[in-house]
């Protein structure tokens, strides 16, 4: 069964709408009020559909409102059931603070499609299409990926670019990458935009080397498993987080997740940019009309598109 291609507009209206929402806070220096920009039109649009959706991958618990929390019913409660994960603002930093790649993604699958992960940290490898499969393992070490993916890329190892998170977790991950003469290109924040660098015909890394965000490690799953590409993921657990990963149905700790591990079925991947970045042009002030661009995928369709749209101004949130 897949998802009914009439709903990829109604998606994106959703997510175009948190956008502009979030948009007015850009270089505010208030990462709460953007957050609270986008989730509120995100929650408002989603209401709007004939659908039974649950939110699988969300911001937090039930008291943790006004954010979209895991297990929120969403939708007239009319209509097929989908599991949806939520980020309605990634990078809310870079919003406050007038930088480029943030934006506001959503997931929709099946009902079950999607692994209910933990905000937890999440290990994370992720590599672009047209490769071997499995041709990466968390447990051979930075060097042996390295000389993996040199080899299946045909390129020297000192051509190899490297996304890599910037965190003194990863002291020991770029001590490797330095080591081999991998060019490392940093990241300050935004797990999802640097995982989905990898993507296109000109990708602008070969590879993500990062332990970023567990939920973050499910939405680039169901990315890649419309537009291609690998990941591998590990959920790092302390005790407490191990009783959390138990409510969700999680039992082995030590499990290495792959895409068909943390989505099955089809997908529909909605990002839509508040500032610009890689995934889509940021909200565009155009006097009286705002100009929004979305990055948008649907499994089952084969469908991979940019999306441009205008909307008025002052009627937007109608």
């Amino acid at each position: 069964m897949s998802i009914d291609k009439k709903f990829l507009n109604l998606f994106i209206k959703v997510t175009e709408k948190a956008a502009i929402g979030a948009s007015k806070f850009i270089g505010k220096k208030d990462k709460i009020g953007a957050d609270k920009g986008a989730v509120d039109p995100m929650r408002r649009e989603l209401n709007k559909i004939n659908m039974e959706g649950r939110v699988v991958i969300g911001e937090g618990e039930m008291d943790e409102a006004p954010m979209l929390y895991i297990g929120e019913k969403l939708g007239t409660l009319n209509g097929p059931k989908f599991d949806i994960a939520v980020d309605p603002l990634e990078g809310t930093k870079f919003t406050a603070n007038g930088e480029p790649n943030a934006f506001s993604v959503l997931v929709i699958s099946e009902k079950g499609g999607l692994l209910s992960a933990p905000d937890t940290y999440m290990e994370k490898i992720v590599i672009g299409s047209n490769l071997p499969n499995n041709l990466m393992d968390i447990d051979n070490g930075v060097e042996k990926n390295i000389k993996l993916l040199a080899e299946a890329k045909s390129k020297n190892i000192s051509d190899i670019e490297a996304c890599v998170l910037k965190r003194p977790r990863h002291d020991n991950i770029v001590k490797e990458l330095t080591k081999l003469n991998v060019k490392i290109n940093y990241i300050t924040d935004g797990d999802i935009a640097g995982a989905l660098s990898v993507i296109g015909d000109k990708p602008k890394n070969d590879i993500y080397y990062s332990t970023g965000g567990g939920p973050e490690g499910v939405i680039v799953a169901a990315a890649l498993s419309c537009f291609g590409g690998q990941i591998q993921g590990r959920l790092v657990l302390d005790n407490e987080e191990k009783l959390r990963a138990k409510k969700l149905g999680i039992t082995d700790f030590k499990r290495k997740y792959n895409i068909d591990d943390m989505v099955k079925g089809d997908v529909i991947f909605c990002a839509t940019g508040v500032t610009s970045g890689d995934l889509a042009s940021g909200v565009k002030d155009l006097g009286n009309e705002l100009e929004v661009n979305t990055f948008a995928l649907h499994k089952s369709e084969n469908i991979i598109k940019s999306v441009k749209n205008i909307y008025n101004k002052w009627t937007h949130f109608l």
